[in-house]
């Protein structure tokens, strides 16, 4: 029983360090999505010449562009291996807790009151 109850307390843990990554996952997501657009539109202002032309500026906003994509690309991955992980030490959590024999309180028990 105390074997039991360890390994569900292990799991919690590891369910909210996987709910943790989660969470740096959406972050990471949200930062790479908000370079891609950053970069698109510097890169669209500097092709439209509203903006001065430099060979930094170009590169600048073609590197933040090409890197969120990868980050975008990369990140979602790490999420869907990270989410997939959750939903099976969630469903493992839920068999250990399904197997301990719990009793309903108050049951074959008389009481003075």
């Amino acid at each position: 029983m105390d074997d039991i109850r360890d390994d569900i307390d292990q799991l919690e843990a590891r369910i909210e360090a996987l709910t943790a990554s989660l969470e740096r996952c959406r972050k990471i997501s949200m930062a790479s999505k908000f370079a891609v657009a950053a970069g698109a539109a510097w890169f669209a202002l500097l092709l439209l010449w509203i903006v001065s032309f430099s060979a930094g500026a170009f590169v600048a906003a073609l590197s933040a562009v090409l890197g969120g994509f990868v980050l975008l690309g990369s990140n979602a991955t790490t999420w869907e291996q990270t989410a997939a992980d959750l939903h099976a030490a969630e469903a493992e959590r839920a068999q250990l807790i399904g197997s301990i024999e719990l009793r309903v309180v108050g049951e074959d028990r008389r009481t003075i009151h």
